[in-house]
């Protein structure tokens, strides 16, 4: 597939998409016209990078986890180095944070959006309308 139809499938922009093939996050081949072409299986690559981008990770950390991820729940990480392990570990404990704070921070805009709400005064055209009884409402439509 081309760039545009992998941008489209996976909401990821053009010049986005050159720049994980630059920090060789995901591979294309060249077409004999100069095109960039993907294979398919990398649109579910591309949804991954962006979950892990917005997790916070580096891409530098990121090109070299990749490789785990192909198969879900199956990790094979013959390589790993004290470093990586270590860089691994400080980004699950940053995450956990972010996690917690989030958390913190949905509840309080819950809290304060539920007050809010429970205050919030009927406005002037909901005034304005006539109330009427049921009984009367029924009367008058039944008619």
């Amino acid at each position: 597939m081309r760039i545009g139809e992998l941008s489209a499938r996976t909401g990821t922009s053009r010049r986005l998409l050159r720049y994980y093939e630059e920090q060789g996050l995901i591979v294309s081949q060249r077409c004999a016209n100069g095109y960039r072409s993907y294979d398919e299986r990398l649109a579910d690559r591309v949804l991954q990078i962006r979950g892990l981008l917005d997790a916070g990770l580096p891409t530098r950390v990121i090109k070299q986890i990749l490789p785990c991820l192909d198969k879900p729940r199956v990790i094979v990480f013959s390589d790993a180095t004290p470093e990586i392990i270590d860089t691994l570990g400080q980004e699950l404990d940053r995450m956990n944070r972010r996690i917690d704070a989030l958390v913190r921070n949905r509840d309080a805009v819950a809290e304060y959006l539920a007050e809010v709400r429970s205050q919030v005064r009927p406005t002037s055209a909901e005034l304005a309308e006539p109330v009427v009884p049921a009984a009367v409402h029924e009367t008058v439509t039944a008619r």
